[in-house]
């Protein structure tokens, strides 16, 4: 069994390095450009959210109970259209400062869980590729096995949730790496 006092260099070490490669992936790479359409008329919806003053949250529409949905009318609803969700952030110049922070910090999270887990199953001195293949499947699961619930559920179209899976591919695989080559030797 190895403490998770330990495992405080590779934790931090695989957030780093999850975090240049996300970062990587997202302004260098160009697979994701394609996750997000633009609207036709935006500024047109646009105008029209903010004539309702339509607060920042996660809207459903159309918006009805089950009993509703069932009715003729729900169902014409939906036949209609449109159909979605729709996720409002407040107003304002759009910074990444929070969102980079909480993105590290959940990283450092993902290091702190795959060291649990390995540190329970492993001992120190055990070889690298044990401990690449049980971090690795931690952090796999932690940073890819949510993006499928967007699909399922949300609409999200399966090509984006895979490119989503690969980049948590890619993480698992960094993570795994890190603690790989970072185990406590004897």
């Amino acid at each position: 069994m190895v403490a998770i006092s330990a495992l405080w260099l590779p934790i931090v070490l695989s957030a780093v390095l999850v975090f240049v490669a996300s970062s990587v992936v997202h302004m260098v790479l160009t697979y994701h450009r394609s996750d997000y359409a633009k609207l036709p008329n935006e500024e047109k919806l646009r105008g029209a959210i903010r004539a309702e003053s339509v607060p920042a949250g996660e809207y459903l529409f159309p918006h009805m109970t089950m009993q509703e949905m069932r009715s003729p009318e729900g169902a014409e609803k939906f036949k209609k259209g449109p159909v979605g969700m729709l996720t409002l952030r407040p107003s304002g110049p759009m910074t990444m400062g929070k969102p980079f922070v909480q993105w590290f910090v959940f990283s450092v999270v993902v290091g702190v869980f795959a060291a649990y887990v390995a540190g329970r199953k492993l001992s120190a001195g055990t070889p690298y590729l044990p401990v690449f293949r049980v971090v690795g499947t931690v952090a796999f699961l932690t940073y890819a096995g949510g993006a499928p619930i967007a699909s399922i559920w949300r609409g999200q179209s399966w090509s984006t949730t895979l490119k989503h899976s690969f980049d948590g591919l890619l993480y698992g695989l960094l993570t795994a790496g890190t603690f790989g080559w970072l185990w406590p030797k004897m």
